[in-house]
Order: C-alpha cells, then structure tokens, then sequence
C-alpha cells in the first residue's frame, strides 16, 4: 500500500519551483492559447505527482507519475515552439527545458522504486 508524502519528494519541490518561473516567464504573454497550454503543463506536473502519492496504491501512484512525466514532456515541446515562435528568450528557456527533463528523469527514477505486484 502506498503513502508518501509528496511534500517531502525532492521531485515535486523541484516540479512546484519550474512552475513558478514557467508561470512567471509567461504572465504577459498575449497568445492565450499558448500562454493557458504552458500554465496547464507546467502546472500539471506537480499536482500529479501529490495526486499520485495521495492515492492508496503505488500501482496508482505509477499511474499518476507517467502522467506528471507526460506533462513535462507537453511542457518541453511548448517551450521550445514558445522560443521557435519569438516569445521566449533562447537562454530562458533553454535552462527551463534543462530542469524539466532532469525533472522527467527524476519521476522515471521514482517510478521504478515503486513496488507493483506482478
């Protein structure tokens, strides 16, 4: 049976601060379809992560892991077409994508320590 406490995961407190310099980076930002998309992502990875640890099953809590790994990958992609597209600072996001694949590594790694009956 799973319980963890989210709070104390290296992962989610890295998570929660990409989010703020992500929602930061695009406060005024006018292409809101862009701008929404980003915030749901970014925003995204973190509340899955505490989703998944306050579920009852490490089985659910993987669930909820490959959702938060699936949003930072959404977050990647939206980044980089945010930069392709002249909204971004190259250097900005660059060091943002850097945290959200290390971030990606570190749910993959939690998820593998995670014990699912066969």
């Amino acid at each position: 049976m799973s319980h963890h406490h989210f709070e104390e995961l290296e992962v989610w407190k890295r998570s929660c601060r990409l989010s703020v310099e992500v929602l930061q980076l695009v406060e005024g930002m006018t292409l809101w379809a862009l701008r929404d998309q980003i915030a749901r992502s970014c925003i995204s990875v973190p509340s899955n992560i505490a989703e998944g640890a306050e579920r009852e099953t490490d089985k659910e809590f993987r669930r909820f892991l490959n959702i938060a790994k699936g949003s930072a990958g959404e977050l990647r992609t939206q980044l980089f077409i945010g930069t392709k597209a002249g909204y971004f600072d190259p250097e900005i996001t660059k060091k943002l994508t850097t945290e959200a694949k290390e971030i990606s590594n570190m749910i993959q790694g939690l998820s593998k320590t995670l014990k699912i009956p066969e």
